[in-house]
């Protein structure tokens, strides 16, 4: 299964140089240990984790050598570092990521998406070495109407609360930089790629309902869901970075046909938040949940439905998630299981197993990353 893993992507990632943005994150630390398993040569420029505890910690990835706490919105800093490291990759996902902290600090969260971002694009600009770029973008950024069809990549961004309007903001910002310098160098592909709800091992977000199930259900409390009836496209965390990393492989190869925005979604219709929780408890094998949404007066505001449509990366990346939505959640509370009774080598060697796991699994179901193809 070594083998596998390491010819995965068709082996692009092997020796490259590879720039991670927001690597202490939930998503950023489940790449960083994805990338160290491919042969990547790393570099990770992160801020501390800004929730504890956190997959980043326990599994001692501060250890690892070539990465530095730096705020990108320092953007001396940010030239000094891509400058020094000349990355063949950049993945690009530092950002403040919750929609509820967005209202308490809608500074912080304008300031790191879009000033962040713009300082990060525009060393990408000055570096030549760079040939694939992916900015880790956000379902988040289109104009939600709470519609019943799925948004695709040429929708129009939008977003009411802070989050989702820096995302959508975002977004026309990267797209400014790819024509008016990103599209004129024949050497770099660069990319925005937009998930649906991500979840798994290591997430412990405040105000996030799966940190949220697994918080009550370790300390024998009931869960307090306070919107049980909205849905979203739940998915397991490696199946979006799946997507992030062969379409980072795919830029480098073809610069011009993979250039864009790119939904990472499953296919399968969204479930509701009330089905998620019963499946974690079902997964869990106790406990229960109680529905607060009568208490949910002055709130902030949260979209009830959300979908992407992800014809364009099965069609053309020829990507699709590996699991269906029991498979899912019975992987993510399996890594917490995991993840509160370890912690160290043995927690990095479970996420790296994982890992492993989970190509295993695409592999046996012909999808093109993980064969290679």
């Amino acid at each position: 299964m070594e083998e596998l893993v390491t010819s995965s992507f068709g082996g692009f990632y092997s020796g490259k140089r590879v720039l991670v943005t927001g690597h202490s994150g939930f998503k950023g630390s489940w790449l960083w240990l994805w990338l160290k398993s491919l042969g990547a040569e790393l570099l990770g420029l992160s801020l501390e984790p800004p929730f504890s505890p956190s997959l980043f910690a326990k599994a001692e990835l501060a250890k690892d050598e070539s990465q530095q706490e730096l705020d990108i919105r320092d953007r001396d800093a940010l030239n000094k570092a891509v400058a020094g490291f000349q990355p063949e990759v950049v993945l690009h996902l530092a950002a403040q990521s919750l929609v509820r902290t967005s209202y308490d600090n809608p500074v912080d969260t304008f300031s790191t998406n879009l000033m962040g971002l713009v300082n990060i694009c525009d060393a990408v600009r000055a570096t030549e070495s760079v040939r694939s770029f992916v900015f880790v973008s956000s379902d988040k950024c289109y104009e939600n109407k709470e519609w019943v069809w799925a948004y695709r990549e040429n929708d129009p961004f939008g977003g009411s609360d802070p989050y989702s309007a820096s995302k959508g903001a975002g977004e026309i910002v990267f797209e400014s930089f790819c024509r008016s310098f990103f599209r004129l160098r024949e050497s770099l592909g660069a990319a925005s790629a937009r998930a649906g709800n991500v979840i798994g091992g290591g997430d412990w977000s405040q105000d996030r309902i799966v940190p949220d199930c697994i918080r009550a259900l370790s300390n024998d409390q009931q869960i307090v869901v306070r919107n049980p009836g909205h849905t979203r496209p739940w998915q397991y965390v490696l199946e979006p970075l799946s997507g992030y990393l062969w379409l980072a492989a795919e830029l480098a190869n073809d610069t011009k046909a993979y250039t864009g925005g790119w939904n990472f979604s499953p296919s399968v219709q969204p479930a509701p938040v009330s089905e998620l929780v019963e499946e974690v408890v079902k997964a869990w094998g106790s406990g229960s949940w109680l529905d607060a949404s009568q208490k949910q007066t002055g709130s902030p505001k949260e979209a009830k439905a959300l979908r992407l449509a992800n014809e364009k990366a099965e069609n053309i990346l020829s990507w699709r998630t590996a699991l269906d939505f029991r498979e899912t959640i019975k992987y993510t509370t399996d890594d917490y299981r995991a993840f509160i009774n370890n912690s160290g080598v043995e927690l990095r060697e479970i996420a790296t197993s994982r890992i492993k796991t989970y190509t295993e699994a695409a592999a046996a179901q012909g999808i093109a990353w993980a064969i290679g193809a």
